[in-house]
């Protein structure tokens, strides 16, 4: 076995090249008490105050909207991941995942929404780039959400390419003020917000942040725009016509606003990450409840083989994302819990630590969007006809999560970004597919492990096959297109997809493996692991094939077949997926709702 490249600094992108079951992942089951006890809270909360007003939140209620909002404020949930000495509560990330992950259990993403942009991209630039002044100045309102926050990047001509915004600031002849003028579209919490964080080009080329405040000259609030789903969030666009704004609402520094920008992107995406599983675990209760008092045929629903497919479908895509969120989120504070709080520098640091993750951050937000697009499809087609009327739950769901694969940024950008960074840990050598793969003809030499006592030894010496063909296609890649691979963008969405479904695939392993649970819930965890690994280990192995058609012209070269057909081999599980589904089903079926 290879040793990997050895890496001081904590970064992500290393799972593709360490064994199998080498380190301890943070997951659910890492939760301390205090997690649990926020995640009650929260929970309790969300069926309380949010689940019996989703139909008049989504009305566009401002008023009932921002009441709730409130409310969470004054128990500390806006201010999780901002100083105390500023009105936060400087809770960890795992604390902030499920804080977002039980709004969304309350049944309205317009909501969640509201609160999200509060609590993540409408604050976070002042928290981590922010002056004393400016964090003393806004940050306590907002903390309790008596002032609203928003955040303005995409522009009517530039979306995905942020950087290419045209909106300009100009810094006014005597110094004291910065002259905006531009357009900003689709912001959410537009019309209710008090203070945006807004990007600009300042002498044209220099992107910067700044802190605007409602009531600004120059500054225009549009129209709310009629939108397929979310309809109880404010989306507006906002019109800068020579607004001045103050010098001292300069954020972070001239020329510095991708770091803004990007760290705000970072959180926002493996957010967005967990509260797709909350919605996803709310539909699929709802779903579960529906199957099971819908009778067809003389029988519920629920009984029938097909659905019971569906609902195992749902519940190993769920249990997959929550796997690899969680360990994402681990991972990002582990980091951050290396630095010194000491530091004045600590929360820009913060940001920092977290972009070195941002491979990982942009895996939660596609498979988490994706997962929930399937799984939200799936329950409604379960409801049948009831699931397109509007007075049942799904009809809302659908409409709202369609949005979730294209904001903080499309899944098409997400997939460039994973790809592009994985290109960069190569070149920069922080991943050492040469050194790994040098090992590769030692490995294939080995004996198929025996099953002794491990129940997925077969699953983790496929993913270790895998992690293997996947070096190895990434490599040839690099060899072929070089750092003009960014360019093959199909190829690149085809290995961002293979990386995905390794992490993936090696946090529900590892889950797993530390799960020690009550109730049978740690077979049926099992079980789930087996499923998944099954299909994953298919999905990697035609992903590759389609990428190696693509490297070699279709003509695979006879040094490479030999190996490729070894370790495909060796990818390929014999397990009954079938009989599993319909006992992990059954399962579901007697819990009435999501036990894991």
């Amino acid at each position: 076995m290879n040793e990997p490249i050895t890496i001081s600094l904590k970064t992500g992108g290393q799972w593709l090249v360490s064994p199998v079951g080498d380190t301890t992942i943070f997951c659910r089951e890492s939760f301390t008490d205090d997690h649990k006890d926020i995640e009650n809270m929260v929970l309790e909360f969300a069926k309380e105050r949010i689940l019996p007003n989703v139909e008049a939140i989504d009305k566009l209620d401002k008023d009932l909207s921002l009441s709730i909002l409130r409310e969470m404020g004054e128990l500390g949930l806006i201010g999780v991941d901002a100083p105390e000495e500023y009105g936060g509560t400087e809770l960890d990330k795992i604390t902030s995942c499920i804080v977002t992950e039980g709004v969304s259990r309350g049944g309205s993403a317009s909501f969640s929404c509201t609160f999200g942009v509060q609590t993540g991209i409408g604050i976070m630039g002042i928290v981590f780039f922010g002056t004393p002044e400016q964090k003393k100045k806004y940050l306590p309102k907002l903390m309790i959400g008596e002032w609203v926050g928003a955040y303005g990047l995409t522009e009517p001509s530039s979306g995905s390419d942020a950087l290419a915004a045209k909106t300009t600031a100009v810094l006014s002849d005597d110094g004291s003020y910065y002259i905006l003028n531009g357009e900003k579209q689709f912001i959410s919490n537009g019309a209710w917000a008090d203070i945006y964080t807004i990007l600009a080009q300042v002498d044209g080329d220099k992107f910067s942040g700044f802190i605007i405040e409602r009531g600004t000259a120059g500054f225009e609030i549009g129209t709310e725009e009629k939108k397929m789903g979310m309809k109880g969030s404010s989306t507006t666009s906002l019109k800068f016509t020579d607004a001045r704004v103050p010098v001292e609402n300069l954020l972070y520094e001239v020329g510095k606003g991708a770091a803004i920008a990007f760290n705000a992107l970072n959180i926002g995406r493996y957010k967005l990450g967990a509260a797709s599983v909350g919605g996803i675990k709310l539909a699929l209760e709802e779903t579960i409840k529906y199957a099971l008092e819908r009778r067809q045929f003389g029988q519920p629903i629920a009984r029938f083989d097909a659905i019971r497919g569906k609902i195992a479908d749902i519940s190993v895509r769920l249990f997959a994302t929550d796997a690899m969120l969680y360990r994402t989120v681990g991972l990002i504070q582990d980091a951050i819990d290396d630095l010194d709080k000491n530091d004045p520098d600590y929360y820009k640091k913060m940001g920092e630590a977290t972009e070195r993750f941002a491979v990982e951050a942009s895996m939660v937000k596609v498979f988490g969007s994706e997962t929930s697009d399937m799984c939200i499809d799936t329950c409604l087609q379960i409801f049948g006809g009831y699931g397109f009327i509007e007075e049942y739950p799904l009809a809302r769901a659908y409409r709202d999560d369609r949005i979730n694969t294209i904001w903080e940024g499309t899944n098409e950008i997400n997939r460039m970004i994973i790809t592009g960074y994985m290109m960069k840990k190569v070149l920069l050598e922080e991943l050492s597919l040469r050194n790994y793969l040098k090992e590769l003809d030692d490995f294939l030499s080995q004996d198929l492990p025996g099953l002794g006592d491990d129940p997925l030894s077969l699953e983790k010496y496929g993913l270790e096959n895998a992690k293997r063909l996947a070096a190895l296609v990434f490599h040839e890649a690099l060899c072929e297109y070089g750092q003009d691979l960014k360019h093959e963008q199909q190829l690149g969405e085809a290995l961002a997809d293979i990386f995905t479904e390794i992490f993936t695939m090696e946090s529900v392993i590892a889950r797993v493996s530390q799960i020690q649970s009550a109730n049978g819930a740690s077979n049926m965890s099992s079980i789930i692991a087996r499923i998944y690994a099954a299909e994953t280990l298919l999905t990697i192995k035609s992903l590759s094939k389609v990428s190696l058609n693509k490297i070699f012209k279709e003509i695979i070269p006879d040094n490479h077949q030999e190996t490729i057909q070894q370790l495909t081999s060796r990818m390929t599980l014999h397990t009954d997926v079938i009989s599993l589904k319909q006992e992990l089903a059954d399962f579901m079926y007697t819990k009435k709702d999501y036990p894991f």
